[in-house]
């Protein structure tokens, strides 16, 4: 089915890589995109398409944490905890997220829009405390600003660098 539905995306990738098999992580990226997260079904096509076992293309999927082997929400949220963003605040706030969501860690809201995730460092140490909803980043935290950001992403989506979705450097934040 990917084949057939991404056909030109497919041929795309393949194109910019001298071997099939170096295309792995942007064909499951490219199927995750299709499917939601990375059904059986879709690691087997994978596998197929690049003419790969579909055990070393689990692997691979299974080792990287942005491939989702289970159901996520529409919008999924990475949160930092790690030390740099501990010390700024992160675990009470992450914990005010699940609260105001009402999931635990790793769990999806029963509407299906948001998955929340602890994570390991996110690479934005500067403008801790971080969180990421599909790929896009939102620094520099605050109990109001999570608020905002969920009742925004909620009623709206999650906009390209909309209103209080933009980086904002350290220097221009308000202390």
């Amino acid at each position: 089915m990917l084949r057939q539905k991404r056909a030109a995306e497919v041929e795309e990738l393949l194109s910019h890589y001298p071997e099939k098999r170096a295309a792995l992580v942007p064909l499951l990226y490219l199927a995750q995109d299709e499917y939601g997260y990375l059904t059986p079904q879709a690691i087997r096509e994978v596998a197929e398409i690049l003419e790969l076992d579909p055990t070393d293309v689990y692997g691979v999927a299974r080792f990287y944490s942005l491939f989702y082997l289970e159901p996520v929400g529409k919008f999924v949220i990475r949160f930092c905890t790690d030390l740099p963003c501990a010390l700024v605040g992160a675990e009470e706030l992450y914990h005010y997220l699940l609260e105001k969501l009402g999931i635990g860690d790793g769990e999806t809201t029963p509407d299906g829009l948001f998955t929340v995730q602890e994570a390991v460092c996110l690479a934005s140490c500067g403008t801790a405390p971080v969180m990421q909803i599909n790929f896009q980043y939102f620094e520099h935290l605050t109990r109001e600003k999570l608020d905002e950001i969920i009742e925004q992403v909620r009623a709206h989506g999650l906009p390209p660098n909309g209103k209080g979705l933009r980086f904002v450097p350290r220097e221009a934040v308000e202390e």
